[in-house]
């Protein structure tokens, strides 16, 4: 298996990502080559809880241009990661949701 750290990037910040901490959901972006069972493995090994579910996506990067000259923003892939009902918050996310 991978190293955890490399799987797991950084976290989503965004208004959206923290609508879904009241229910357990966080979203970070992981590893393009990162599949869903070792997203959750990355999870629980390094933030120590209970993994319900993963959901992924990949975003195309835009195209843009400077000039005559164009090319693309770097593509990401994220990880919508949905905790167990019993499972512990992420210390991390704690006090950023209000």
């Amino acid at each position: 298996m991978k190293n955890p750290h490399d799987i797991i990037l950084r976290p989503v910040l965004t208004e959206k990502a923290y609508a879904g901490i009241d229910e357990k959901r966080y979203v970070f972006e992981v590893a393009k080559d990162a599949n869903k069972i070792e997203i959750k493995k990355a999870v629980e090994i390094v933030f120590g809880v209970k993994v319900k579910s993963v959901n992924t996506l990949r975003t195309l990067g835009k195209i843009k241009r400077q000039g005559r000259y164009s090319g693309r923003t770097p593509e990401i892939k994220k990880a919508y990661v949905t905790l167990k009902e019993d499972s512990k918050t992420i210390d991390f996310f704690e006090g950023m949701a209000q």
